[in-house]
């Protein structure tokens, strides 16, 4: 037998006595709550909550006894649920198209195990040749061109590609390609971007131009979830640095690589410890 700790994850109406189920079914389940943060919407009246907590028995048939334990309460008030071992590493497969410092900087942090996950595969638009060999080891890498004539086809093979390796995150790592309202579809809600701007401000192309234009005294970065909705999804983490008039657009470039590698890593944990939860059009985002 052995010790295991869980996440679990609750989403669903704002009513009384849903804190006093979940942790009453912990607790007869031998589970011991090693934290809990919760919120709730007034506005939308919405009741989000994420717990932690470990069990002296982390066999497979226990965790299953565990998810039938809690089916009742999860019933009684329509939650949308999911209970997650934190031994578990989540299989992300990365898209990346010619700029590469977001992909070099979640490959560092993962392999000094900083994000606790398991690239399945690294894809791009571009060749294999594009990119430092030493960083990508032995990580399966796709090429896979695309042209607006193919962008079908393209998009197909990324799809089997995620369906092949089981990915249950993809990450745009700057993959300079708009993906289609269909896959975009279907990786609702585990498709993970990173946006050179501080959305919802100077979208498409070339931000830090258009925001060197402006004469704007602050750039960031947004990381959201994709939707069909070009740069408009869930935003999960972002983050600013102060310019001055000084500052050519080179140097918004510059600075702005530094800040999309760390809004970026910060989402894609933030996600991999099930710490979002998704709202509609926005997210919940436990510290």
């Amino acid at each position: 037998m052995t010790s295991a700790s869980f996440v679990l994850t609750i989403s669903c109406a704002d009513a009384p006595g849903i804190v006093a189920a979940a942790a009453a079914c912990l607790f007869e389940c031998g589970g011991n709550i090693l934290d809990a943060q919760q919120f709730n919407d007034l506005q939308s009246g919405r009741f989000f909550m994420r717990i932690v907590f470990a069990v002296e028995d982390g066999s497979q048939a226990a965790v299953e006894a565990l998810r039938s334990a809690f089916a009742p309460v999860a019933q009684r008030f329509s939650m949308q649920w999911r209970l997650r071992s934190r031994a578990d590493r989540r299989r992300v497969m990365i898209l990346v198209s010619r700029p590469d410092h977001c992909l070099n900087d979640l490959l560092y942090r993962w392999r000094t195990g900083e994000l606790p996950m398991e690239i399945v595969a690294v894809v791009s638009n571009c060749s294999r040749e594009t990119y430092d060999a030493s960083s990508l080891g032995d990580i399966p890498f796709h090429t896979l061109p695309v042209t607006r004539e193919t962008r079908m086809e393209q998009e197909a093979a990324i799809w089997r590609l995620v369906q092949d390796t089981g990915a249950e995150l993809v990450v745009l790592a700057r993959y300079m390609q708009i993906l289609s309202n269909g896959l975009a579809a279907k990786l609702a809600g585990r498709c993970i971007n990173i946006h050179h701007s501080f959305l919802p401000g100077f979208k498409g192309a070339r931000p830090y131009h258009q925001a060197h234009e402006r004469g704007v005294k602050l750039i960031g970065a947004t990381s959201h979830f994709v939707t069909a909705d070009l740069d408009e999804g869930p935003i999960i983490e972002q983050d600013v640095e102060r310019i001055s008039h000084r500052d050519t657009p080179d140097d918004l470039v510059r600075k702005g690589r530094d800040i999309e590698r760390r809004v970026l890593a910060r989402a894609v944990h933030t996600y991999l410890e099930d710490r979002v939860i998704l709202d509609g059009s926005k997210t919940i985002v436990f510290s």
